[in-house]
């Protein structure tokens, strides 16, 4: 593309910073450091180095040859040193009320491409005041910021459980499965709930981050709604265990989010999505198949299952 760099075509390796924040429970938050880990090991197969700003809780289990700086993207101005260097940013955890510190930091660094790990959330706060907009406030922000930029729309993430991320619904299954081969869930029998791979997601972000085939664009990154039902055979299948499933009702599994640290916010909005999926699975399963660039484009293979995360997953399950 004209006037486009394709840090793949540097002369020498690019510096990628990525941004890596503690679970956030709150509606949209995607898991970080989950996502964060396997965009480094794309990164890193790639020939590219790779630097990380992580939140205390996030500084492990990167991989080697990952430069890892202890800190926190909400937090830019003590941590502007980090951006040295850097060619392109992914964009993970910033937060409304520092997100312009972070991308003058970066701009006055000589950043150029900025990949946002966003949320499906800006399209309907645009119907609100500004001064109420999160997600939107973090994009337009970047627009502004005179960096080329991509935003990365999600599904939920098939990992949030193992970080503790949203979206609610499978965040107490480890504990319910381990110890009494069991889940409760509302919606048991109608509800879907859309989610992408972790390593999907990651392979969308190093399209964004090393080419210019996706700046200046939003890509929703969207996989496949997938049934309360089928997500709970998959794990009885990956540990190799009959699990009993009962379904309660939407208050029951209020209270139980609540007891765990849910916010209202995030638990209503799983819930919400739990029933619409479900009533309309055949309209938002179209709307899924027909986004341009699709995922499947993007990374130019087929989509990882919920089979596939929960065989890898199993021992989270035992």
């Amino acid at each position: 593309m004209g006037g486009i760099k394709h840090f793949t075509n540097a002369s020498q390796p690019a510096l990628f910073l990525l941004t890596a924040v503690c679970a956030r429970k709150d509606a949209g938050s995607s898991p970080t450091g989950i996502v964060g880990r396997s965009l480094a090991r794309r990164l890193l197969d790639a020939g590219d180095r790779v630097r990380v700003l992580a939140e205390p809780g996030q500084v492990d289990g990167w991989p080697d040859g990952v430069e890892v700086v202890e800190g926190s993207i909400t937090r830019p101005l003590e941590h502007a040193g980090a951006f040295a260097g850097v060619d392109g940013v992914f964009l993970a955890g910033a937060v409304p009320a520092t997100v312009e510190d972070a991308l003058v930091a970066a701009r006055d660094a000589g950043v150029r491409r900025i990949a946002v790990l966003s949320s499906h959330g800006p399209e309907y706060e645009e119907a609100y005041p500004p001064e109420t907009w999160f997600w939107l406030a973090v994009e337009r922000a970047v627009e502004r910021s005179g960096m080329e930029w991509t935003h990365i729309r999600p599904s939920a993430v098939m990992g949030a459980m193992i970080e503790g991320t949203y979206p609610a619904t499978g965040s107490d299954w480890p504990d319910t499965v381990r110890g009494e081969r069991i889940v409760r869930e509302a919606f048991l029998e109608d509800g879907h709930y859309p989610f992408i791979h972790e390593d999907d997601l990651a392979a969308v972000a190093v399209a964004a981050l090393r080419t210019g085939d996706h700046v200046g664009a939003v890509v929703e990154a969207v996989g496949l709604p997938i049934s309360t039902r089928s997500r709970v055979a998959s794990i009885a299948a990956a540990i190799g265990h009959d699990l009993a499933a009962v379904e309660v009702t939407p208050d029951d599994s209020r209270a139980n989010w609540r007891r765990r640290g849910w916010p209202d916010g995030g638990i209503e909005v799983t819930l919400y999505a739990l029933r619409e999926y479900g009533e309309r699975l055949a309209e938002l399963t179209r709307w899924t198949l027909d986004q341009r660039p699709s995922v499947r484009e993007i990374i130019g293979r087929p989509l990882r299952g919920f089979d596939d995360w929960a065989a890898e997953h199993a021992h989270l399950f035992r």
